[in-house]
C-alpha cells in the first residue's frame, strides 16, 4: 500500500513506532513457612468442629476435675481437723452429739404428732359414720327416710265393710311387738303418733282416708312377723270372724318409701351443747 493510503504513515512522515508491551504484574512474594502454617492452624481451629465423642470426653474431663477439686478440699478440711487440739476435737464431737440428739428428739416429736393426728382422724371418721348411721335409724323410725329389707305383706280385703279402725290398730301393735321396724298402710307411713279412725268402710290413717283392700307393707324378720298374726285369737282370726279375707306373704325385699315430713319442735331443744 502506498503512502497515500496510510494516513498515519503520511502524517508522521515515516514508519510507525512499535507499540509498547503490556506491563506484567509482579510475581507474589512467597510467604514464609511459619506464616503459612499458622494460617492453616487457625483455619483448622475456627470455627470449631466438635464431634459427639469430643463432647463426651470434655464432659468426663470436667467431672474428673470437679471430683479432684472436691477431694482436695476434703483433704484440706481433714488436715485442719488433724491439726486441731484435743479439747477442740472433744468440743466438736460434743456439738455433733448434741445436734444428733436434738434431731432424734425432733423426729420422735413429729412421729408422736403424726400418730396423734392419725388417731384423731380415725376417731373423727368413726364418729361421723356412727352419726350418719344413727341419723338413718332415727329417720326410719320417724318415717322421714325410705327403707327396704325383708318382711311381709299383709293384705286385708273387706267386701262387707265390717273392718273397723281398732282392728287395723291391733294389727299394727301386733306387728310392732313382733319386731316390725317400718310399716306402711295404703301409702301412709305409720309412726309412733299415727292414729286410726272411722268405721264401716270409712277408715282414716293419720287423717288420710283409705279404702279396702288394706295393704300393710312391713319390714322385719318374716319368721317372727307372720306367726304373730296367726296366733290363736290373734289378728287373722279376728278379721276372719268379720268375713274379711286375710293374706300374709313373705318377701326378701319389702320397700317402704312413703315418707312423713320432718317436723321441727316448737319448744323442745337439745340439752347437749
Amino acid at each position: 500500500m502506498n503512502e497515500e493510503g496510510n494516513p498515519r504513515r503520511a502524517a508522521h512522515g515515516g514508519a510507525l513506532p512499535p507499540e509498547a508491551p503490556a506491563p506484567v504484574p509482579p510475581a507474589p512474594r512467597p510467604e514464609p513457612p511459619e506464616e503459612s502454617g499458622r494460617r492453616r492452624l487457625l483455619a483448622g481451629l475456627w470455627p470449631p468442629r466438635v464431634s459427639r465423642a469430643q463432647l463426651v470426653v470434655a464432659l468426663l474431663l470436667f467431672v474428673l476435675g470437679l471430683g479432684l477439686a472436691i477431694q482436695v478440699r476434703s483433704n484440706s478440711d481433714n488436715s485442719a481437723l488433724r491439726g486441731a487440739r484435743q479439747e477442740d476435737l472433744v468440743r466438736i464431737l460434743d456439738e455433733l452429739d448434741n445436734r444428733t440428739q436434738r434431731l432424734e428428739d425432733e423426729k420422735q416429736r413429729l412421729d408422736a404428732q403424726r400418730t396423734e393426728l392419725e388417731n384423731s382422724s380415725d376417731q373423727a371418721e368413726e364418729a361421723r359414720k356412727q352419726t350418719l348411721e344413727k341419723e338413718r335409724q332415727l329417720g326410719i323410725l320417724a318415717g322421714t327416710v325410705a327403707a327396704h329389707g325383708p318382711g311381709i305383706t299383709l293384705t286385708i280385703d273387706d267386701p262387707g265393710g265390717a273392718v273397723e279402725a281398732d282392728m287395723l290398730l291391733d294389727a299394727v301393735q301386733e306387728l310392732r311387738a313382733a319386731g316390725a321396724e317400718a310399716i306402711e298402710v295404703n301409702g301412709v307411713r305409720v309412726v309412733a303418733d299415727t292414729y286410726f279412725s272411722g268405721d264401716g268402710g270409712e277408715l282414716r290413717v293419720g287423717g288420710r282416708k283409705i279404702a279396702a283392700p288394706y295393704v300393710f307393707k312391713v319390714i322385719g324378720r318374716p319368721q317372727d312377723l307372720e306367726p304373730a298374726l296367726n296366733i290363736p285369737g290373734g289378728v287373722v282370726q279376728t278379721l276372719e270372724k268379720e268375713q274379711a279375707t286375710v293374706d300374709v306373704a313373705r318377701s326378701e325385699d319389702i320397700v317402704v318409701d312413703a315418707l312423713r315430713p320432718a317436723r321441727r319442735p316448737d319448744y323442745a331443744r337439745s340439752s347437749s351443747g
